[in-house]
């Protein structure tokens, strides 16, 4: 069992909602482990077909790809007009074919764009061309801020996660810090550390994609990967596992998509999490080929399966995550919406979350495991309404009726409250918003039975 195996179950994050071949079958709602096994022979037959064998072919033991030289430069270049299209363009770099890629190629990563002069929106537009680092954590169930089923829709341009966000204060105070948090970890370290302000690409996977934050001179002339972090005090504990120094699984992934992408085999964190240099983490991690090898099927199978194929992928995350993310695409509840009827999956489903609601009045040890579970079947359930208030099966002869209907109650935003202070402090109306949040029932049917 691979180390990813280790943490996503020391982690508390269930193993069938994260790697594939720990999935359920297809009867329970996920995606059958039959059809992913069969893509996995086919991924490992791609790889002999194309001449890769697991080993990396280095250069003198130096990357070659990171170096601030005219010579490394020009040798990222290709000359491959598929490598340099339009952000906008449909096609691109997301199917060139793997006989594009030279043998002498297959540990250099190419440069798919010069960042340091596109725009936000032109960086976006390129991050959409294929799978970068941080979003390794949603496809593979372990990101604890959005579900495999967000990424789809952020690469479809359809709906960009970071859009909705309410911690865009974090998110901006993170990414003002990056320099100074890398000066601590040079001035900790001693080695020296730079940016390349480029996109890159993996040669045999166009779709996996690199924009690293730094790298790092290491004393024996390698190169090693290095990824900024922050993190507020009460969080730094997820730096520590059982007593032990760790990294969290959901920036692990990233880094170990940095290192198979940049071909290195050192990735260090540095997390800061209070007001100077000794609230530091440093953390590194070696390449590891098992997980390295499952990651990149996993991706293969997102990219190619879901993302081309405009599928899009199940939910198998934690409860709160999938409503949240089933709110954010489909909107405001609809009364009017027509009522959904479950099909056998969803009935059994349903099923199982009476009986672990029956479960649960009795129980004392396991109620927030049993209360976890039935988060993540009413997801399912949710999920399958949308806009829905309603939906209906039988079982047994006994006719069930699910509603999730709106409730909405008066309130006002901070914005508003303080325009009603300012403005008109004896009236309230004219400024009162209104929030909405829905109730899950489920009731039997007396009137068909």
């Amino acid at each position: 069992m691979t180390l990813v195996h280790r943490q996503l179950w020391t982690t508390g994050v269930s193993p069938f909602v994260s790697l594939a071949f720990l999935r359920p079958n297809a009867g329970n709602g996920f995606e059958d482990i039959s059809k992913l096994t069969e893509r996995k022979d086919a991924h490992e037959g791609e790889k002999e077909k194309a001449g890769v064998c697991g080993q990396k072919e280095t250069d003198g033991g130096e990357l070659a790809a990171v170096s601030e030289t005219v010579q490394v430069h020009r040798g990222l270049q290709s000359d491959d007009s598929s490598t340099r299209c339009s952000p906008s363009s449909p096609e691109g770099v997301l199917k060139m074919s793997l006989s594009n890629v030279s043998a002498e190629d297959h540990g250099r990563p190419r440069v798919l764009v010069e960042t340091a002069s596109l725009s936000e929106e032109e960086w976006l537009a390129y991050r959409r061309k294929g799978i970068g680092g941080s979003d390794v954590a949603a496809l593979l169930g372990i990101s604890p801020w959005r579900t495999a089923r967000d990424l789809y829709f952020d690469k479809l341009n359809i709906v960009a996660v970071e859009n909705n966000e309410d911690n865009w204060v974090a998110l901006e105070m993170g990414h003002l810090l990056e320099p100074l948090v890398a000066k601590i970890f040079q001035h900790r370290t001693g080695y020296e550390v730079y940016q390349v302000k480029k996109m890159f690409q993996h040669p045999q996977y166009p779709w996996m994609l690199a924009d690293v934050d730094y790298f790092v001179k290491l004393p024996d002339g390698s190169t090693a990967i290095l990824e900024i972090k922050t993190t507020n005090y009460n969080a730094k504990d997820n730096w520590w596992l059982d007593g032990e120094e760790t990294v969290p699984v959901y920036y692990e992934s990233q880094g170990r998509h940095y290192m198979a992408v940049m071909d290195v085999d050192r990735c260090f964190f540095c997390c800061l999490y209070g007001n100077n240099e000794d609230e530091t983490i440093i953390r590194e991690i070696r390449r590891d080929a098992a997980y390295e090898d499952e990651m990149i099927f996993l991706e293969q199978n997102f990219w190619e399966n879901h993302v081309l194929t405009r599928t899009p992928p199940p939910y198998t995350e934690d409860g709160d995550l999938v409503i949240e993310s089933v709110r954010r695409h489909t909107g405001p509840a609809d009364r009017d919406a027509p009522t959904v009827t479950f099909d056998l999956s969803l009935t059994a489903k349903l099923m199982r979350y009476l009986q672990l609601q029956e479960l649960k009045k009795c129980a004392e040890a396991d109620r927030k495991e049993i209360e976890e579970d039935m988060k993540r079947l009413k997801a399912a359930l949710v999920a399958n309404m949308g806009k829905s208030c309603m939906a209906v099966c039988q079982q047994d002869g006994v006719n069930y009726i699910v509603t999730y209907n709106p409730v909405k109650t008066p309130g006002i935003d901070k914005n508003n409250l303080q325009r009603l202070k300012r403005d008109h402090p004896d009236i309230y109306e004219q400024y009162v918003t209104v929030s909405e949040f829905r109730r899950f029932n489920v009731k039997i049917d007396t009137k068909s039975a």
